[in-house]
């Protein structure tokens, strides 16, 4: 990986397009499914996706090891405000506190002590502030540092059950949400943000707050929070669904 804008800020994968970009993340199990699919079209191949899926996500757990830490490229410069904005909304999101009324975070599903958290709430929980890569699925990567709330520190408020193997983020980002398996959650530089680079997150980054982790791709990580959901089966997410890969880790 080499290559970078004129600031430095952003690095780019030489030579991969998006295409190609994606099925080296996911594994080649689903690159031969996808060269093998006929005139039928994606219904024609579902089963095999499917299953292809499976594979891949044994493979990624695997490969993936929950202790190692995302560490940032001697002299990286941080993106800023060149930090490239992404919603599935018409315009950016802005929790609308007159109509909805005063935003809160509920962490729900598999606990033993259900949550409602508002921004105050949150940061009189345990604070840190993670400089870390930020991995587009585009192919680039930035530097940005995220402050909040460790999603151990979370997790260990609501005291989730053993069952609970997968966590759903919730958005009212036209109701945008990915689930993660638990074990990626869990890890060390997961944090739900509410500052970005020593300022409050703004709507374009997903205030009031959204979850960011260096060990899974950009679109993994749901921006503008409603709802955490703790759960003992995956229950995909907006892109998952239309054929990004679940896992999308790192």
């Amino acid at each position: 990986m080499s290559a970078h804008d004129d600031d430095g800020i952003f690095r780019f994968v030489d030579g991969i397009d998006r295409r190609e970009f994606l099925v080296r993340g996911t594994g080649l199990i689903s690159a031969t499914l996808l060269a093998a699919c006929n005139s039928r079209g994606p219904k024609a191949a579902d089963r095999l996706l499917k299953y292809a899926e499976r594979k891949n996500l044994v493979l990624e757990r695997k490969l993936f090891r929950h202790t190692s830490m995302d560490v940032v490229q001697a002299g990286a410069n941080e993106a800023g405000n060149k930090l490239p904005s992404y919603y599935v909304s018409p315009s950016v999101p802005v929790w609308d506190e007159a109509a909805r009324g005063k935003w809160s975070l509920e962490v729900s599903g598999l606990v033993a002590n259900p949550a409602r958290l508002s921004i105050e709430d949150m940061q009189r929980l345990p604070q840190v502030s993670n400089r870390v890569n930020h991995y587009c699925v585009e192919g680039w990567t930035a530097v940005e540092t995220w402050t909040g709330v460790p999603f151990t520190e979370l997790a260990r408020l609501v005291r989730p059950d053993p069952k609970a193997r997968y966590v759903d983020f919730q958005s009212f980002d036209d109701n945008y949400h990915e689930s993660w398996d638990i074990e990626s959650a869990m890890h060390k530089q997961t944090v739900v943000a509410y500052g970005l680079d020593g300022s409050p997150l703004e709507p374009a980054h997903g205030a009031p707050a959204r979850v960011y982790s260096p060990v899974k791709l950009g679109y993994k990580n749901t921006k503008y929070l409603t709802k955490i959901v703790f759960m003992p089966v995956m229950n995909g997410g907006y892109w998952s669904d239309q054929g990004y890969e679940w896992y999308g880790g790192v």
